[in-house]
């Protein structure tokens, strides 16, 4: 007998397609952008669907060629993370992982319709691209097969939060802070299904996959202070030796703003958005330590749950989430007012990337992304107003900012950036403010700002650091390989 009481609630999950047929074949869970076994809803999902029809369960991941540009910096850190999973999930779980490249749109239908598939789980994600290959794929499938969306990295559900695009986090918050006791809750222990995947899936080749990928984008290399998958994230979250609420937590509501104190964030986001580590277990164990550090957790969880679902919720009910069509109208009317205002610096985007303009501080900001992969989050809204400030127009401004975002930063391509390009040079969740030449009412900041709130020189200094060890450790793996092929 079935259990009456869900496993997942109702409202994290959404029929997306009502199949013809009873369930009576396979479950697949499509893998995309919650990239972990543990605490995911999608996954414990799958799993009691498929031990309450008696069928087995499998986990399909698609694999695209540079998805909305990544590189060997982002793919390879993906891909790296899905081999432990793969080996982790076969272990303990004993579910198989099926690994697909090409057109999802392809792939996925190709395999319910090999395995006999009754159901397909799939994760959500409010970008553009990922709900059209879902259309694609309702119409492509059998029509017995019925498909289930569940939102497992959002803490409350997209559509159960606002069913409209909100205007600011001062509209959302409230709505947000209301579900979550009904949400926030410990997620249930996921045990090995019931029944066997008979058949068994084809051996991945990672090395392979792995080098493919960091040869194809090697113009973005890879980081080597980030160490990927599930067990890391943890470790970045929980760890003793420099785990973020067991270590740096208390320094957080007072240094997160100092681009020269990054030890004061949490380091998550490259965790978060490939998904390798759930929001709502970052969320959990901050609970627990609230006591002790109050001002610290409120701070933390106001960025982790409303700010990171305000932007959810912006890419989702705007569809032109990365155009200048998807700012508010105040705000369209006032850049287009100032488009031809005079800028006193214009830079090409080459002379952007290779951080070639008259300001050291902006140049500094744009190296710390380059050969580190993260720019301190109050150096994003600087950098990102000055190529406003340096470009040709708002509409050529936003496409270089979300550009550069998306190459170099390891947690490019997300929601979350968007709504930061979008926010800097659009005022995206932000207001009016005083009007000025270039940035109309758009929020200005400038280089005397910075030098009131920090110890700019000091940032500069350090950024060159960081830069210097990187350019070291890429002539040494480059003496490296040239060794051995003379050894060879």
């Amino acid at each position: 007998m079935a259990s009456a009481i869900p496993v997942v609630q109702s409202g994290r999950i959404r029929v997306v397609k009502q199949g013809s047929g009873p369930l009576v074949g396979p479950v697949v869970y499509w893998m995309f952008r919650d990239q972990r076994i543990r605490d995911n809803w999608a996954l414990i999902h799958a799993v009691d669907q498929a031990d309450k029809a008696n069928v087995p369960v499998a986990i399909a991941f698609n694999l695209f060629d540079q998805f909305l540009g990544a590189k060997a910096r982002q793919l390879g850190f993906m891909l790296r993370g899905l081999e432990k999973l793969q080996g982790n999930l076969e272990s303990t779980l004993r579910i198989p992982f099926f690994l697909f490249q090409g057109e999802a749109i392809d792939t996925i239908p190709n395999f319910l319709k090999e395995c006999g598939a009754s159901l397909l789980v799939t994760d959500f994600s409010p970008l553009r691209d990922v709900r059209s290959w879902k259309e694609k794929i309702c119409e492509r499938v059998d029509e017995s097969v019925t498909i289930h969306e569940v939102d497992a990295h959002n803490i409350v559900p997209l559509w159960v939060a606002s069913n409209k695009l909100e205007y600011s986090a001062r509209t959302i918050r409230g709505k947000i802070n209301k579900l979550l006791p009904e949400y926030l809750i410990e997620l249930p222990p996921i045990e090995p299904p019931k029944i066997k995947w008979s058949s068994s899936n084809p051996p991945i080749d990672w090395p392979k996959l792995v080098s493919d990928v960091v040869r194809k984008g090697a113009e973005v290399p890879e980081l080597e202070w980030c160490e990927p998958g599930e067990d890391a994230a943890f470790e970045v979250l929980m760890g003793s030796k420099k785990g973020f609420l067991t270590t740096r937590l208390k320094t957080y509501s007072t240094d997160r703003n100092n681009p020269l104190k990054p030890q004061a964030l949490s380091g998550l986001s490259p965790y978060l958005h490939f998904g390798q580590i759930s929001a709502q277990r970052c969320a959990l164990e901050a609970n627990k330590v609230r006591k002790n550090y109050t001002q610290a957790v409120d701070t933390f969880l106001e960025e982790m749950i409303v700010r990171r679902e305000l932007s959810d919720n912006f890419c989702y009910y705007q569809p032109q989430y990365d155009s200048l069509l998807g700012a508010w109208e105040w705000a369209r009317k006032t850049l287009m007012e100032h488009a031809s205002d005079k800028r006193e610096h214009i830079y090409t985007l080459e002379q952007l990337e290779k951080a070639q303009t008259a300001d050291v501080l902006w140049n500094a900001s744009q190296l710390e992304m380059v050969h580190y992969g993260k720019m301190h989050g109050f150096m994003r809204m600087y950098w990102a107003k000055k190529i406003l400030e340096w470009t040709n127009g708002p509409e050529e401004a936003l496409a270089i900012t979300i550009y550069l975002n998306d190459k170099y930063h390891i947690d490019g391509r997300d929601p979350s950036g968007y709504v930061g390009c979008m926010w800097s040079i659009c005022g995206v969740h932000d207001q009016g403010w005083r009007e000025r030449p270039v940035f109309g009412k758009i929020r200005y900041m400038n280089y005397a700002g910075c030098k009131r709130k920090f110890n700019v020189d000091g940032y500069i200094s350090y950024v060159k650091r960081l830069v210097g060890e990187s350019k070291k450790r890429k002539a040494q793996v480059i003496l490296d390989k040239k060794a051995k092929e003379l050894r060879n």
